[in-house]
């Protein structure tokens, strides 16, 4: 099964996240893209992020970014 173009904007926005700290979060502004600001509520939806717009990594969220970051290392995305 392919990804999806909202699949691909969701790890996308998942790795805006700094893994090195749980104390950063993002916000996603009402200007972003729409495809952005869907990947954002559907990681919500999802329970991924703590906030509809951003916020912080729920601790789905962190285990989720983790697996997305060995995979685009898999990939050789940087």
């Amino acid at each position: 099964m392919p990804f999806t173009p909202g699949a691909i904007e969701e790890l996308n926005l998942l790795l805006q996240f700094d893994n090195t700290t749980l104390e950063h979060g993002i916000k996603v502004h009402s200007s972003a893209r729409q495809a952005v600001i869907s990947a954002c509520r559907n990681l919500f939806d999802k329970g991924l992020v703590s906030q509809s717009d951003g916020g912080y990594l729920t601790d789905a969220g962190i285990e989720a970014l983790a697996h997305v970051q060995v995979l685009a290392g898999l990939l050789g995305e940087k």
